[in-house]
């Protein structure tokens, strides 16, 4: 029986550090915990969008079964069995510190503790949700000057963090039972403000993206609606490259803030009994296919990073099998001996086989910027996009990690597979008129709480 710290950032593209391959972005702390534990090679966010993604690992369902479709959370059914409130039926003490964005406001999620927490109105409503016809977000382009230093460039993630400190240094140390952190920064995410320390650290890698607009892949109606939807055309190289930089400024913050909390558990004398979980909720596309942020199911934005270190995982491991979230979650139980219960999806890291080619993990996008919805599954090196209102997309991520090649045609048999794998999972076509009635449900209600 141990403790755990998931360790959650936002908008944090795993390509974009050295335990997975970057050559220059900074992340020292990210390498010491990938040395010294275990990390997981290809990693998946059950949505590439923040409410879904978060409330489905607190909930241990899938995002269309939690309803939680988009970033508006007005009208999403409550969740009583929530992540917290269930390890605390198994007397698990639980801290919630950071942004929350989920289904639920921070005081409903069931945490033994709620500590210094941001982004927590489920309140606010977006119309730019709207999918049939889509809707242009006014004013996304001003998003496109936000890079660079300035004084105070992290909002809450410093004061969040100095929570979390202090957490383990004065209240973990006395605990008689076992106990789970769940710390959540906003950086990486937009926007790319940072110290000029960091900005500087970078002048030489201001680049571009290796694969643009030009791109087959950046060809397809979902890639020109996100462009249209979000206004990237807008977007010129300078700011591009600006962007760039002050992306990897903020991944070097967020190792930083990882290092706090290593050197808080050898503080405090819990490292030996602490299990430490780095992870992300989504990805960045960071200009590649001309497309920015995330909202669609390539890798760039479904790829989350995780690793892993503490006393129930082996140091220097890495592991092939595909993952997910709700495996992070699951070996949160494990980790805890609390039971898991059995309607939750995942299984721990922990039990995992190095390479298991056979395992299938699947991830969905509901949310703005694309006409329709859009359903992916993953098995082995293959991966499957089901766009519900657009073309298939088949990669072989073995032999084109950058998804280039659209092996649909190529590879029928294999996408007849996947799809059978898909449709074991959930009937795509009815959870995507399931996801547009719920929107058209959460506009009248809007409309009518507006109306008074």
């Amino acid at each position: 029986m141990s403790n755990v710290i998931v360790f959650m950032s936002d908008e944090h593209n795993p390509r974009y550090s050295s335990p997975y391959g970057h050559a220059f972005v900074d992340t020292p702390n990210m390498q010491w915990l990938a040395d010294n534990g275990t990390l997981f090679e290809n990693a998946y966010c059950p949505s590439p969008l923040c409410v879904p993604s978060r409330s489905a690992f607190l909930t241990g369902k899938r995002v269309h079964a939690v309803q939680a479709y988009g970033n508006n959370r007005l009208g999403i059914p409550p969740e009583k069995l929530g992540l917290g409130a269930v390890l605390g039926e198994d007397d698990v003490h639980t801290v919630f510190i950071g942004k929350v964005h989920a289904y639920r406001p921070s005081a409903e999620l069931g945490f033994s503790e709620t500590i210094e927490t941001y982004a927590d109105d489920p309140s606010g409503f977006d119309m730019s949700q709207q999918r049939r016809p889509i809707a242009v977000r006014e004013g996304a382009d001003r998003r496109f000057e936000e890079y660079g230093p300035r004084d105070r460039p992290w909002g809450r993630d410093v004061d969040c963090m100095d929570a979390a400190v202090e957490w383990l240094q004065t209240r973990a140390p006395a605990l008689q039972r076992p106990w789970v952190l769940y710390v959540n920064l906003l950086k990486p995410h937009f926007a790319h403000f940072c110290t000029q320390e960091l900005w500087d650290s970078y002048r030489d890698h201001d680049d571009l993206p290796e694969h643009g607009v030009e791109a087959a892949t950046a060809q397809h109606p979902y890639a020109a609606d996100l462009r249209t939807h979000f206004q990237l055309d807008k977007v010129g190289e300078d700011q591009v490259r600006g962007l760039r930089r002050g992306y990897y400024a903020c991944v070097s913050f967020i190792d930083q803030q990882l290092g706090r909390l290593l050197s808080a558990l050898v503080e405090a004398d819990l490292a030996s009994t602490t299990n430490l979980v780095y992870t992300s909720d989504h990805g960045e596309m960071l200009g590649k296919f001309g497309l920015w942020w995330k909202c669609n199911l390539l890798e760039d934005a479904a790829r989350i990073p995780c690793i892993a270190a503490g006393p129930d995982f082996g140091a220097g491991e890495r592991i092939a099998t595909p993952i997910d979230l709700h495996d992070v979650q699951a070996s949160v139980f494990s980790a805890t001996s609390a039971s898991h219960p059995e309607s939750w999806l995942g299984t721990p890291l922990q039990d995992l086989a190095s390479d298991d080619g056979e395992r299938v993990v699947f991830s969905e996008y509901h949310g703005h910027g694309t006409r329709a919805g859009s359903f992916m599954v993953r098995r082995g090196d293959w991966k499957l996009i089901h766009n519900i209102a657009a073309p298939d997309q088949l990669f072989d991520l073995a032999s084109d990690p950058e998804e280039l090649d659209n092996r649909l045609e190529a590879n029928p048999r294999m996408a007849e597979e996947l799809g059978a794998a898909l449709a074991e999972v959930c009937d795509a076509e009815a959870e995507d008129r399931k996801a547009e009635a719920f929107w058209e449900r959460q506009v009248d209600l809007h409309q009518r709480e507006s109306a008074g």
